[in-house]
């Protein structure tokens, strides 16, 4: 299995971004912060196509990890991340982590909350995904 996973959105960019910060809130996740990337390289002088990437949490399953001190190591994979950016030909992609495959590499507490982090952000994503 692949590590990241790449989809086309059926949205323009702006509205992938819109839409799946609303869903992302809807289904219990905190959207903590959204990274403006072209922003940032535009501010040094660089210019590239529209990039944001989205950080995602939920609470109940991070405190899973952060209240043991031996999976405490793995907070460097929180909080969640999803990008949408746009491609040369004008399409809408969005990217993520396949968090699932990592995760059964890892086992224990950290497989059952990344795995079930996975499975969430994989259902929200559906409705946006194009066939």
């Amino acid at each position: 299995m692949e590590m990241f996973i790449e989809n086309e959105s059926k949205y323009s960019f702006d509205e992938t971004v819109e839409k799946l910060s609303e869903s992302i809130v809807t289904a219990g996740w905190k959207v903590t912060h959204i990274h403006d990337l072209q922003g940032t390289l535009i501010k040094n002088n660089f210019d590239v196509l529209p990039v944001k990437v989205l950080e995602v949490c939920r609470p109940d399953y991070s405190v899973k990890i952060l209240s043991n001190d031996s999976e405490r190591i793995y907070s460097s994979l929180m909080p969640c991340r999803l990008s949408v950016y746009e491609t040369a030909d004008g399409k809408t992609k969005i990217s993520r982590m396949n968090s699932g495959v990592l995760a059964a590499q890892i086992g224990g507490v950290v497989e059952e909350v990344m795995s079930m982090a996975f499975s969430d952000i994989e259902n929200i994503l559906k409705q946006y995904i194009k066939n």
